[in-house]
């Protein structure tokens, strides 16, 4: 029998990095902000492809609590670090008004390349992402859990859509940065596979065929990690807020562990067909949480809220035994407080109301995201 994974927890977050004055994102940061930021949290925040990213990531923690209490610190450094040069993070999938054109690469061979092979298609990333790892050691039951796992992967993309605008434009989608992402080859959905050794074989007649140099340019909705014993889901919006990035880790932990428990007991989650998830993936892409997803298991278009509800019975026992319960129901407030991208448009239209000229209340976007991204 397989041992009950350990079921750690990791979080990686991509920000944006504005200027205080012009709101705008800040295209080629002063060398000095790197080295600061590295002063204050070592090898824990680096750079992205765009100059105008960072990226953050958590050690491994045993519990959501403990990785909120790191991804608090991290934050609060890149913010302090930023403040120093007149400049302020935004957590944020899309900037509100910045053009992609505008921006410049970071210059490290692994970006050189990546622009060279993927053309138009990588200078277009001006999205940010959170990814969240999972241990699970047992290499096949990585495999298994990931393909059970792929169901509900719609429903932690709607919680955490904060991407509505698009160079000024509201793109009436909650989540546009995935539409951006999938242009880029080996991303979405992953195949379902039957083992490690069937995705190692993939992988490595991709690798034979010169297509990719190894498995990080696997760029699925969820996949086995290629540098640690993780399950690592890759389809959330980046969250403005600290509170709802850990209530999608709390869900991702706590899915694991009930799919497990469901494994332990000789039983499964259904797996649909690629169609259907991505049916739910797009809707959520459109509508967030305000929206319908499909009941697969009865056909029926069901109101996200009460999805919510039935995810939260469903995984509840696995939050307690976790320690992540209140971060689970957290939720909750999410369907009835809104989604970042919700939170956006309603700061943009209370602009527009008072008066505000189509830049002034896109920058009022702008300050929303600055003043959620601290911890509260």
């Amino acid at each position: 029998m397989i041992e009950r994974p350990s079921l750690t927890l990791g979080i990686e977050e991509e920000y944006l990095v504005v200027d205080h004055e012009t709101r705008d994102l800040v295209r080629e940061p002063c060398p000095e902000f790197h080295r600061r930021l590295e002063d204050l949290l070592g090898t824990r925040a680096t750079r992205e492809y765009l100059q105008c990213q960072v990226e953050v990531g958590t050690g491994v923690h045993r519990s959501v609590p403990a990785a909120r209490a790191e991804l608090a610190e991290l934050r609060a450094g890149v913010a302090a670090a930023a403040a120093e040069f007149g400049y302020a993070p935004i957590a944020a999938s899309t900037h509100p008004f910045a053009r992609w054109r505008e921006q410049t690469h970071t210059r490290k061979p692994r970006y050189d390349e990546l622009r060279a092979d993927l053309g138009l298609a990588v200078r277009r990333l001006l999205i940010c992402g959170c990814h969240v790892h999972v241990g699970v050691e047992d290499e096949d039951l990585r495999i298994d859990l990931m393909n059970q796992a792929a169901y509900f992967l719609p429903h932690l993309l709607a919680l955490s859509a904060s991407s509505p605008f698009w160079e000024g434009e509201d793109t009436q989608l909650a989540s546009y940065r995935l539409t951006v992402f999938d242009a880029l080859p080996r991303t979405g959905l992953p195949d379902p596979l039957a083992s490690f050794g069937e995705y190692r074989r993939l992988v490595d007649q991709l690798v034979s065929a010169g297509c990719i140099e190894d498995a990080t340019k696997i760029w699925w909705d969820i996949r086995p990690s290629a540098k640690f014993p993780t399950l690592e889901q890759r389809v959330t919006d980046v969250c403005s807020r600290i509170e709802d990035v850990t209530c999608i880790a709390a869900l991702f932990q706590s899915l694991m562990g009930f799919l497990f428990r469901l494994r332990s007991r000789n039983q499964r989650w259904r797996i649909y067909p690629a169609t259907l998830i991505r049916e739910n993936r797009w809707r959520a892409q459109r509508y967030g949480t305000t929206g319908k997803l499909v009941d697969h298991g009865r056909s029926v278009l069901a109101p996200f809220a009460d999805l919510v509800e039935e995810l939260i019975d469903l995984l509840s026992e696995e939050a307690e035994v976790l320690g992540c319960h209140a971060e689970l129901l957290h939720a909750r407030r999410i369907v009835a407080g809104g989604t970042s991208a919700d939170r956006q448009r309603a700061a943009h239209a209370a602009a527009v109301a008072a008066g505000a000229s189509p830049e002034a209340a896109l920058r009022a976007v702008v300050d929303t995201l600055i003043d959620e991204f601290n911890p509260q």
